[in-house]
């Protein structure tokens, strides 16, 4: 009888100055549902770090001066190639990232969308005309300001949307005419490669765009060379903000964790809220910063709509990411799991109820419900990232507010109510980066201003506003006396 072999394990390079480079260590990428090997990636080096540096310190002299229908084409290009393979990225995301592969197809054209909004953008870098005869002395005078790319950057990525938030980077850079060098999460490097692929196939010059995966502690070169003229980070606050206070003089765009909060008023139709409060706690395992985290009902309503919640939560499929029946996967890893059920126990032992769920097996997270819980509980007061929501009642809106508040973190926040009065005390009074009227606060379409205050971050992304970090105004004064 024949003996079966094993299929050999992908091995993939990484990319820079247009190259594809096998060297280095190699890491195993693994798939967070069942363990197994997905591919070897090359990690890159300082030495290589340093190469990329330089490649996209070179490569500015050129993505600088590209046209606008130059840049526009490559992202459209960018975009065409994605749409092309659209099936292998979504499988590669599902596998490596454990995202169920419904949520993996959504987040690839999410990417799709992003590169296509970013080309229109590219022909709109606006400047303005400035009247500057004001004053007697200066009649004659007038000015033009026009916005100039930044320089090389360096985006650091994390694994929750490892297409998506690469995208993020990606296409406002070329948009701008800036080169870039990246790191991808060592999680979930696949994805962010063949993005590099994509790019390559659109025409970006050599060294406009470097994908290394690289340990932490090299990965410090990014942030500590002053060739590179913004750090753009996705991830956690306490990454962040160390990143900001070493970062020298360059700029530094920050989109950091949240405990997003939700009010449920009296007068909201119960089970839409109830029905995007399970889509937006418990999609990809609670595993985005934007995540449903603290649900506050007004108590009138709490148990019609806490009734409603749990029948959704319920419905939820937990299982294999790569079927299509799959609501809720494997968090990225057992560690994660195993904290996010110890605060889950913590708060429990503290006099919390669990409503449902709080049970795993490895990686996989029952989706939790938990009622009676403290505002200073982990559960409530810092980010779970994981399938858990709390949910308790409030009897005057404006405590609501102030609990909402009641946080370290401002990313956003929603509202359902059908009171205007109500919507726009909220939007005056509650402390964070966006809104969200009649929805929960995981709503984000990919070219609005998204980012937020306190330890959610410092500065804004979505494609117009990315942009703007990424160049700089510059003032021409024309004296015509």
């Amino acid at each position: 009888m024949a003996q079966m072999t094993a299929t050999p394990v992908t091995t993939r390079g990484f990319f820079v100055d247009g190259k594809w480079i096998e060297q280095g260590e190699l890491v195993e990428v693994r798939a967070p549902y069942e363990g197994s090997v997905l591919a070897q990636v090359f990690q890159g080096t300082r030495q290589h770090a340093e190469a990329a540096i330089r490649a996209a310190v070179k490569a500015f002299g050129t993505t600088r001066r590209l046209p606008a229908f130059e840049r526009q084409r490559v992202l459209r290009r960018v975009a065409q190639t994605i749409t092309e393979r659209k099936d292998e990225f979504s499988r590669t995301l599902a596998q490596e990232a454990g995202k169920p592969i419904k949520a993996a197809r959504t987040e690839v054209e999410r990417a799709i969308f992003t590169f296509t909004v970013a080309a229109e953008e590219s022909t709109r870098i606006h400047g303005e005309f400035l009247p500057l005869d004001w004053q007697e002395f200066t009649a004659g005078r007038w000015g033009i300001v026009r916005r100039f790319p930044l320089g090389p950057i360096a985006g650091i990525t994390p694994f929750n949307f490892p297409v998506n938030l690469v995208a993020h980077k990606v296409a406002p850079a070329i948009a701008a005419g800036c080169s870039m060098v990246l790191k991808p999460a060592p999680q979930t490097p696949l994805s962010a490669l063949l993005l590099a692929e994509a790019v390559q196939q659109a025409g970006w010059p050599d060294g406009g765009l470097n994908i290394l995966p690289l340990s932490n502690e090299d990965a410090g070169l990014l942030v500590a060379d002053e060739r590179i003229k913004l750090i753009s980070f996705t991830g956690s606050a306490t990454v962040g903000w160390a990143i900001k206070r070493n970062a020298g003089k360059k700029k530094v765009v920050l989109e950091l964790g949240g405990n997003a909060g939700v009010i449920v008023h009296s007068d909201a139709d119960l089970t839409y809220a109830a029905e995007r409060c399970v889509a937006g706690g418990f999609a990809y395992a609670g595993q985005t910063c934007i995540s449903v985290q603290r649900i506050l009902v007004e108590r009138s309503v709490y148990g019609k709509f806490t009734d409603a919640l749990l029948a959704g939560v319920k419905k939820l499929t937990l299982g294999d990411p790569l079927e299509e029946a799959t609501d809720v996967g494997p968090l990225i890893r057992e560690s994660d799991a195993a904290r996010a059920v110890d605060w889950v126990q913590e708060a429990v032992r503290g006099g919390a109820r669990l409503l449902c769920g709080g049970q795993r097996k490895g990686q996989m997270l029952e989706p939790t419900v938990l009622s009676g819980t403290r505002p200073d509980m982990k559960v409530n007061c810092q980010e779970i990232f994981a399938p858990v929501v709390t949910v308790e009642p409030y009897d005057e809106f404006e405590a609501a507010v102030r609990q909402v508040n009641n946080s370290p973190y401002g990313l956003q926040a929603g509202i359902f109510t059908r009171d205007a009065k109500l919507l726009f005390q909220a939007y005056e009074e509650l402390e964070v980066g966006s809104v969200i009227a009649g929805d929960i606060p995981s709503f984000r379409i990919d070219h609005m201003p998204y980012g937020g205050i306190k330890d959610s971050g410092l500065g804004r992304e979505g494609l117009r506003y990315a942009i703007e970090e990424m160049t700089e105004p510059k003032l021409l004064v024309m004296n015509l006396r």
